[in-house]
C-alpha cells in the first residue's frame, strides 16, 4: 500500500518511525504502521492544547481529535472549546464525554484580579468540569496567598504558565519555582519548552529543577530558538526533544505533555499530525 492511501490513524498510532527523521519520505506498509499490541504503554502522556485549534469549533476540534487518537484536552475559554458560562459549559462537558475525550487542564486562565469573587468563579468553572490543573498565566507574588486558600479549598492545582522574555514577571520556570517553593505543594508551573528555550534557559535543566512542582507541559518546536515566531512541527526544529522526554521520565513526570501548536490557525492538522507522529515515534523508542 502506498504511502498516499494510508489512514492518518495508522500513520499516528506508529511506533517504526523511532530516531527517524519526520521529513524523510515514508515506504511503510499499513501493518508496520501499526503500534505492536504487546508494547508497553508510552512513558509520557500526551494531549492536546485546545488553543491549537482556535479558530475551529468545538464540533470541529473533536473530529480532528478522533483523527489524531488524542483523548486528552487541555481546554481555553476560546471559540466554544469551553465557555465559562455555566450551561455553556455542561453542554461542551457532555459532547467531550460522549466524544471520549478527557479534559485534565484548562488553561490559560488569568488572574488579574486580586478579588475572592473572581478566582472562586474560575475554580468553579474547573471543578464542574472535572479539570484537575489549572495553568495559571499571569497571578501575582502577591496574589499567590490568595489563591493557594482556593487550592486547598478546591483541591485543584495551579500551574503558572511561563511566557518568555517578554513576561516580566514569568519569563522562564525558574522565575515561577523562585516564589512558589515555600507554598501549598499543589502550586507549580507548566513549562512551555519554547518561551523557556527563549528566556536563554535550558529546558533540560528546569525540567529536573521543577521536579514535583511540575503539573503541564507546552510542547512545541522553533527553528530558531530565539525566535517566537520560527515555530515549526515538532521534530523540525532545533528543541531538544528526545532529551525533554528523558528528563520528564527521570522526575517520573506523572501528568501531560499539551501539544501547542500555534501556526497555520486556520490549517493546522498537517503540522499537529506530524508533531504527534514524531513525539510518539520517540516514546515508543524510550518505552
Amino acid at each position: 500500500m502506498s504511502h498516499a492511501n494510508l489512514s492518518r490513524r495508522n500513520f499516528l498510532g506508529m511506533g517504526a518511525m523511532a530516531g527517524a527523521a519526520i521529513s524523510a519520505p515514508l515506504r511503510l506498509s499499513a501493518a508496520a504502521l501499526k503500534m505492536p499490541a504487546t508494547r508497553k504503554p508510552p512513558p509520557i502522556k500526551l494531549g492536546l492544547a485546545s488553543y491549537t485549534f482556535r479558530n475551529f469549533t468545538r464540533s470541529q476540534m473533536i473530529g480532528c481529535m478522533q483523527q489524531l487518537d488524542v483523548s486528552a484536552l487541555n481546554a481555553k475559554d476560546v471559540k466554544d472549546h469551553l465557555p465559562i458560562d455555566p450551561m455553556q459549559e455542561k453542554q461542551a462537558i457532555a459532547d467531550y464525554t460522549a466524544a471520549g475525550i478527557n479534559l485534565h487542564a484548562a488553561g490559560a486562565i488569568y488572574f488579574p484580579k486580586a478579588e475572592d469573587d473572581d478566582i472562586r468563579a474560575k475554580f468553579e468553572y474547573c471543578r464542574r468540569a472535572g479539570i484537575a490543573v489549572i495553568v495559571a498565566g499571569d497571578p501575582t507574588p502577591d496574589n499567590l496567598p490568595r489563591l493557594e486558600k482556593f487550592v486547598e479549598e478546591y483541591d485543584i492545582r495551579i500551574a503558572i504558565h511561563n511566557h518568555g522574555p517578554e513576561d516580566p514577571l514569568w519569563a522562564s520556570p525558574l522565575d515561577i519555582l523562585k516564589f512558589v517553593k515555600n507554598t501549598d505543594p499543589r502550586i507549580g508551573c507548566c513549562i512551555d519548552v519554547g518561551h523557556t528555550e527563549r528566556a536563554g534557559v535550558d529546558v533540560v535543566e528546569a525540567i529536573h529543577k521543577a521536579g514535583p512542582r511540575l503539573f503541564n507541559v507546552h510542547m512545541k518546536d522553533l527553528a530558531d530558538l530565539n525566535v517566537k515566531e520560527s515555530q515549526v512541527a515538532v521534530g523540525n526544529g532545533k528543541m531538544p526533544v528526545r532529551a525533554i522526554f528523558e528528563a520528564l521520565i527521570a522526575i517520573e513526570y506523572r501528568d501531560f505533555v499539551d501539544l501547542e501548536y500555534e501556526i497555520h490557525a486556520d490549517d493546522p492538522m498537517p503540522g499537529v499530525i506530524s508533531s504527534f507522529a514524531y513525539m510518539r515515534g520517540l516514546l515508543a523508542g524510550l518505552g
